[in-house]
């Protein structure tokens, strides 16, 4: 068996074909790592440094290749692409600090003489199974924590991503077994979860919903990011142009194809004949670029046809262009009938839904009902009225007068709901995932 990377924006442009290994090809390189852990970990903190350090600038020699491959391979704009191998360089140098940091904490005993400490310490093999549409920025940010911290590391990226994967991992060229790419589908991927001592996953909600379960089975540590149902929340008295300006890159950049993707806009009050104006001018202009693949156009078109079917209306958009590639115009609708699922659902692609509210409380309301509570943006010159939204939304990244389309690989990133599972990602939110505590009482000999 072999897996099989198609350019999405010409689907006769074949990228990569590799051989799968299978569900035992899996579980040899998860024993490989596991007998490589020991002597990463002992290798010690500048050995693990310099490795991450020394990847970082690997990458950065080849940004031009990567952001070409990811054009290719993904479908990513050129400038987009750039700006991810960017991040992927920043990410890798950010955790190359880690392993020198702080490893647990020191404490006297409740009585009498000795010594309480707390140690971090590494799980082994962390598996990870990563997304197409972010194919460097998604592995490093689970990647170089995991390693920092003394873990191996199993990957196995997205079908889609293959070409990209098998690079990253070639270009970081680290110990053998250390770091180990997979190509493969699902197989490759119930393997994985099945065989690996820690686990993290980014993906679909069915998907990810079948490796926490997996995962919870066998004992084993767990995150899973799976999407979400992005709200916009535009207030009287916000800037029309900028908020708009920012709207249209959530909603259609990069094809609408981000976690963090604007897929509802909340107009309030008198905002919305004017907010509705300017997207109508602003969304076409983004550059988006093809979805993945057909299938995903399809469910694309199914749900805009099904939604004016039930009497929605495309304020701009919603055609299926006559040209090569998985291209759909990105869209904007309005009036969407009461209980379709693009009210409440991920549809992931350039497709938004522009909403009335008449007030704060009624926008909140809309923004909260949903399971896929990820990320939301507040747009605003009242400051107290954006600390008000952001504490009472529920989702666990909230951006004022900003695109919800964004993070910062320093600071936890992670939703609630359905939208996530397990502790957040990135920053040193990640470095405490990837290690369990130890604690260890030292008592002088004779001690009763």
């Amino acid at each position: 068996m072999s897996v099989t990377s198609y350019n999405p924006a010409d689907p006769t442009d074949l990228v990569v074909e590799a051989p799968a290994p299978g569900a035992e090809g899996v579980a040899a390189a998860v024993a490989r790592a596991r007998a490589a852990q020991p002597g990463w970990l002992a290798a010690g903190a500048a050995a693990r440094s310099a490795a991450l350090g020394k990847a970082a600038d690997a990458i950065a020699g080849r940004a031009e290749e990567l952001a070409a491959l990811m054009l290719r391979e993904v479908g990513k704009p050129l400038s987009e692409a750039r700006g991810e191998v960017g991040r992927a360089v920043a990410i890798l140098r950010y955790y190359a600090q880690a392993p020198f940091g702080q490893v647990g904490e020191l404490h006297d005993t409740a009585a009498g003489p000795g010594l309480l400490y707390t140690r971090r310490k590494p799980y082994g093999v962390a598996g990870l199974v990563t997304p197409w549409n972010f194919p460097l920025a998604i592995p490093v940010w689970k990647l170089a924590p995991a390693l920092a911290t003394g873990n191996t590391v199993v990957l196995k990226p997205a079908p889609e991503a293959t070409a990209l994967g098998l690079r990253l991992a070639e270009l970081m060229d680290l110990p053998a077994d250390v770091l180990t790419a997979v190509p493969g589908g699902a197989e490759e991927g119930t393997a994985l979860v099945g065989a690996a001592d820690i686990i993290s996953f980014t993906g679909s909600t069915g998907v990810g919903r079948f490796v926490v379960r997996t995962a919870a089975e066998r004992g084993v540590p767990v995150q899973a990011e799976m999407g979400g149902a992005n709200t916009a929340i535009v207030l009287p008295g916000a800037d029309i142009e900028q908020a708009a300006a920012h709207l249209a890159y959530a909603i259609a950049g990069y094809a609408g194809q981000k976690c963090t993707a604007t897929g509802r806009v909340v107009a309030v009050g008198d905002t919305y004949g004017p907010l509705r104006e300017a997207l109508a001018k602003a969304i076409p202009a983004v550059e988006g670029g093809p979805v993945i693949n057909e299938a995903a156009r399809t469910k694309l078109a199914g749900a805009i046809d099904s939604a004016v079917a039930g009497g929605a209306v495309a304020v701009t958009g919603g055609q299926v262009p006559e040209q090569d590639g998985w291209f759909i115009e990105p869209t904007l609708l309005e009036s969407v009938p009461e209980g379709h699922s693009l009210l409440t659902e991920e549809f992931f692609g350039p497709l938004a839904v522009l909403l009335p509210a008449a007030d704060l409380d009624e926008a909140l309301a809309i923004a909260n009902a949903t399971p896929h509570t990820l990320s939301a943006s507040v747009h605003t010159t009242q400051l107290d009225v954006a600390m008000a939204a952001a504490d009472r939304l529920n989702a666990g990244m909230v951006r004022i007068n900003a695109p919800s389309s964004g993070v910062d690989f320093h600071l936890p990133f992670g939703g609630s709901g359905a939208a996530s599972y397990g502790s957040r990602e990135q920053g040193r939110a990640a470095l405490e995932f990837y290690t369990t505590t130890r604690t260890v009482s030292l008592l002088p000999a004779g001690t009763i």
